[in-house]
């Protein structure tokens, strides 16, 4: 398994941004590097093995840098401070499971999507498994996404938990301290499969998404180059296998 090594810790990363801003495209390509962030805690994502940074989204920045001839530069951030980070110039992009919303994109640019997936509620043994299920019952979501915004929309959820990340959501599930678990469908299957003692089951979907990288608002040059690379290791084969190597399917969106 390929990985790369992290450059910055997010508790580590104020003294490396201040000296980094996201560049326009000719400033990147002169430079041969791009700064890209990720969180790091979102396995089979984006996450830490020991000190390295790994995992699907990872592999797909890497070899997107590759078409366009460049190296990347990782930093690690907690995802509720990705957006922001980008709209202060504090990296050139970040790749970390964004899903494409309107309310998103009036903060930051997305490129087109490099997989699609959906949230999917994940309970103990005779919990909840339909949306319809969740009334009454207390959901367990990491703060900041999209899954937090589609619990807050259940009806008659008794209470809404946010996490500061999905792991700490999935770890309240279980504890008990959560009925229920709303989180990526692939990260819910990920979970089931590695906590086979706990007797996770994995419920109704509660909405579908495509998922990108994200640029700061107006680097249009930037997006495009990273949209003909993306295209690029669709086009050859690349971004199935590496979807293959984490999923054991493809996970791309097919339209």
């Amino acid at each position: 398994m390929r990985v790369i090594k992290f450059l910055a810790l997010a508790l580590g990363l104020s003294c490396a941004m201040s000296s980094v801003q996201a560049r326009d495209w000719a400033t990147i390509k002169q430079s041969g590097n791009i700064v890209v962030a990720s969180e790091g805690a979102y396995a089979p994502f984006n996450y830490f093995q020991g000190s390295t940074l790994s995992g699907y989204e990872i592999d797909v920045m890497e070899a997107m840098a590759a078409k366009l001839g460049l190296k990347v530069e990782w930093r690690a951030l907690s995802f509720d401070a990705l957006i922001a980070s980008i709209r202060q110039d504090r990296f050139d992009a970040a790749i970390a499971s964004h899903g494409i919303t309107e309310e998103r994109q009036k903060s930051v640019d997305f490129t087109n999507p490099h997989y699609c997936s959906g949230g999917q509620i994940v309970t103990k043994a005779g919990g909840p498994l339909k949306a319809a299920e969740l009334a009454n019952k207390v959901i367990g979501v990491q703060l900041a996404t999209t899954y937090a915004d589609a619990a807050k929309k259940v009806t008659g959820a008794k209470e809404v938990k946010t996490f500061p990340k999905d792991t700490d959501a999935q770890q309240a599930l279980l504890a008990g301290r959560v009925d229920a678990w709303v989180t990526d469908r692939f990260v819910a299957r990920s979970a089931v499969e590695k906590n086979a003692s706990a007797g996770l089951k994995t419920g109704e979907l509660l909405f579908i998404e495509r998922d990108a990288a994200i640029v700061r608002k107006g680097n249009t040059e930037l997006r495009d180059n990273l949209n003909k690379a993306l295209a690029d290791i669709k086009a050859d084969g690349t971004l199935r296998k590496i979807s293959e190597k984490y999923f054991k399917e493809d996970i791309t969106c097919q339209n």
